[in-house]
């Protein structure tokens, strides 16, 4: 399909916008050095894009325990009441990392509508004394059924070096409370 711009805007066009999507999707997998066919607008697709849904899977990356300090309440906002939860230590380990947690916090807003808002800054030590920065934003609150909703996406920087590669990650998480002791398990996964 040979459409210039110009066409595709011009009031006097009708192109189906399938068309469209699927020029540009075309486009852009050959842009991206992707081998494949011209796009096939018979595929099954989501309702905008003829590209077949393909939903990303997970990795198990690491988990962590963080100890936790007592909760300091820093006060009420336009948005919500605001915390800040310490942490002293902690370790975490995966298949391809290991090493303890440094000290860090853990800033939270419990906003209006019930939904609590984390937001943990943090770095990780490495067995081999890599220092790995890591921000941890976790939505909390409850599904339509009331069950537990606590999905996290972290930011990780990690030096060059053999740990360069979580440089490369899209990481998201879990986290779960370990009562009565004042501790956290997060558990990271990249897409893949």
């Amino acid at each position: 399909m040979n459409v210039s711009w110009e066409e595709i805007v011009s009031a006097d066009a009708v192109i189906p916008r399938r068309a469209i999507l699927a020029a540009s999707a075309g486009l852009a997998l050959s842009a991206a050095g992707v081998p494949g066919r011209a796009a096939d607008t018979s595929s099954s697709g989501g309702p905008l894009a003829p590209l077949p849904i393909v939903l990303p899977k997970t990795e198990f990356v690491y988990e962590a325990v963080v100890n936790l300090e007592p909760r300091v309440d820093l006060g009420a906002s336009p948005l919500g009441d605001r915390f800040m939860i310490a942490f002293n230590s902690g370790v975490f380990e995966g298949p391809k990392i290991k090493g303890i947690v440094l000290p860090g916090a853990d800033r939270q807003l419990l906003r209006k509508d019930g939904a609590l808002m984390l937001n943990a800054l943090y770095e990780l030590k490495t067995d081999d004394g890599a220092i790995i920065t890591v921000n941890n934003r976790v939505l909390i609150t409850k599904r339509p059924d009331g069950s537990r909703y606590a999905f996290s996406n972290l930011d990780v920087i990690a030096p060059e070096g053999p740990h360069a590669w979580l440089n490369h990650l899209i990481l998201v998480g879990t986290l779960h409370a370990n009562p009565p002791e004042p501790k956290v398990l997060i558990r990271v996964y990249s897409l893949t």
